[in-house]
């Protein structure tokens, strides 16, 4: 076998020859196509001609076309004929999962029958059985509550995986599903089962296959290409080979040249597309120095982006949580953020799923994804509630304690360290789990405050109307009165107002600074008082560096802080 094998397929060849395990869960990016002695292959052709080139006999099943046999036919086609004669449904049996799994499951126990008298020094026949699409013949769901078909299904299945004649035997079973998740339970974690995962390509793989392009399909690729090959690949690098090809057959079919910003273009469009709307990208007009005072919270993120930019990935944290009041602008900096940083910044959309097991699958997709990134910020907004629970919540069958699993795991792989950047955001950092929060998942904790002297103030005004584009010259901005507690939103919130009087008043219509000015003295601020105290004491008790406080919250000792926090929490 070719020494040229991607990791998984070596893996699972050793396994085998070890007499380890004789099924197999391949999942992941099971439609990509994989390079072979300068052929490029499906998975099911590299698994027919590349893993399973000696085996005597080798059998597909899907339940569109049936069992098919893509070696040994005679053998299979004669027993067959034998076990179905002349039924007119035979090829109804081939195709149904129950009587196909039933027709592949005699066939194996007459080869192990066969393999038991035959004489000692015989050598043994060597099968493979691949179901491809498995998530259809084997679906999530308490066997229980399947039908009876399914049940049959799963017990199948297992037997292949759990029997030790077949253990011992030239037999081996592969079963092929996108996600994991989608495998029935059982089936999935069997411990007699081995599943492997088929990553997405990274940059030496991505690069390897332009050359293999180049050299065989698109020679003109160099020449249309603003951006050189090597960069190319790394720019590439999140889509699969298809993908990859896709894009770039775009570009010379229709005859664009393949810039820099063309390719970051399609790229988002083509990874987003095949995320079905799980990640956004982040495509930042802003910068830092769009954001408001905040001078100690700045530097350190510009610090790191530095960091990132030198590519001293141990000195980086694994994540980020920004606690603060709504309004505190946590979206809005990292917005900024991601607008000077240099590499990806994708956001988490909604991947919950009323389907079962539908939301483990789509988080599978999205880490894929973000694996294959190479360097990602991934922003999680409203964290606390979309990170899940260690103990589960009531009435949604263990998923949020499944989703909190999931995400604890990723996110603690140190491997990650530099290349997968975690940023949580929530006004209730005291509703995320603990074990989230902790050092080496989230290890910068950063609370954000309104402004509270007339220089944070002046600097919010001056902030938000660059933002929204305020049509006045910096002198004409009306001042906060000095008794007005505002954040962000609400300031934007003000703009809008005196810009909706400004454009309905008749000619000669009033000066906007004296509108503004106005609506300032007559807005009204949250009367939630307690609830928003709430939120800067907890966002202060998560606070792991004392820069990013406000001097009236550093001399705030813990005793103090945690008995003010009990009396306020009566209210929440």
């Amino acid at each position: 076998m070719s020494s040229t094998l991607p990791p998984w397929a070596r893996e699972m060849r050793d396994l085998f020859r070890s007499g380890s395990c004789a099924q197999f869960l391949l999942h992941g990016n099971i439609f990509d196509a994989l390079p072979q002695a300068g052929r490029m292959l499906s998975i099911t052709t590299f698994l027919d001609e590349v893993m399973f080139a000696g085996y005597d006999v080798v059998l597909r099943y899907d339940r569109s076309r049936g069992i098919r046999a893509v070696r040994g036919g005679e053998d299979w086609g004669e027993w067959v004929r034998n076990a179905l004669g002349d039924n007119a449904q035979a090829q109804s049996y081939l195709r149904e999962p129950g009587a196909a799994l039933e027709l592949l499951d005699r066939y194996l126990l007459r080869t192990l029958n066969l393999q038991a008298i035959q004489d000692k020094g015989a050598q043994a026949r060597k099968i493979a059985v691949v179901i491809d699409f498995a998530e259809f013949v084997v679906p999530r769901g308490d066997p229980a509550t399947l039908s009876g078909a399914f049940s049959a299904n799963v017990v199948k299945v297992l037997g292949w995986a759990n029997d030790p004649a077949i253990l011992h035997a030239n037999i081996v079973t592969v079963l092929l599903a996108e996600q994991l998740h989608d495998l029935n339970e059982l089936v999935a974690e069997n411990p007699h089962a081995v599943a492997l995962r088929v990553p997405l390509p990274g940059e030496p793989e991505m690069v390897e296959y332009l050359q293999a392009l180049v050299a065989t399909q698109m020679p003109e690729l160099p020449a249309n290409s603003d951006v050189p090959m090597d960069q190319l690949a790394r720019r590439l690098t999140g889509l699969s080979r298809v993908g990859a090809r896709r894009v770039l057959s775009l570009a010379i079919r229709n005859g664009e040249r393949i810039t820099g910003k063309w390719l970051t273009r399609m790229k988002k469009d083509a990874i987003e597309r095949e995320c079905a709307g799980l990640l956004e990208f982040i495509e930042s007009g802003f910068t830092l120095d769009h954001v408001a005072g905040l001078d100690a919270v700045r530097t350190w993120l510009r610090e790191d982006a530095e960091l990132l930019r030198r590519g001293a990935l141990h000195a980086l944290p694994m994540g980020y949580l920004i606690a603060g009041r709504i309004g505190t602008g946590k979206t809005f900096i990292v917005t900024c953020w991601a607008g000077e940083l240099g590499i990806p910044c994708v956001v988490f959309k909604n991947f919950r799923d009323r389907w079962v097991g539908a939301t483990e699958s789509n988080l599978e997709k999205i880490f894929a994804v973000l694996r294959a990134l190479g360097q990602v910020v991934v922003f999680v907004d409203e964290a606390d509630q979309a990170a899940g629970k260690r103990e589960g919540g009531d009435g949604d069958s263990g998923l949020s304690g499944r989703v909190y699993g999931m995400l604890a795991k990723e996110m603690s792989d140190t491997r990650n360290r530099g290349r997968i950047i975690w940023v949580f955001a929530t006004s209730r950092p005291d509703l995320l789990e603990v074990d989230l929060k902790r050092q080496g998942r989230l290890d910068v904790h950063i609370p954000l405050f309104p402004p509270e002297t007339e220089a944070e103030r002046r600097a919010l005004l001056l902030a938000v109307a660059r933002k929204i584009k305020v049509p006045l010259k910096e002198e004409e901005l009306p001042d906060l009165p000095d008794d007005l507690t505002l954040g962000g939103n609400e300031i934007e919130g003000v703009f809008v107002r005196g810009l909706r009087t400004f454009e309905l008043q008749p000619e000669p219509r009033r000066p906007l600074k004296d509108i503004l000015l106005d609506v300032f003295r007559e807005v009204r601020p949250s009367a939630h008082t307690r609830k928003l105290e709430y939120m800067d004491l907890v966002a202060v008790k998560e606070c792991t560096d004392a820069r990013f406080l406000p001097a009236r919250y550093r001399d705030l000792g813990p005793e103090a802080l945690e008995q003010r926090i009990e009396e306020l929490r009566r209210f929440m």
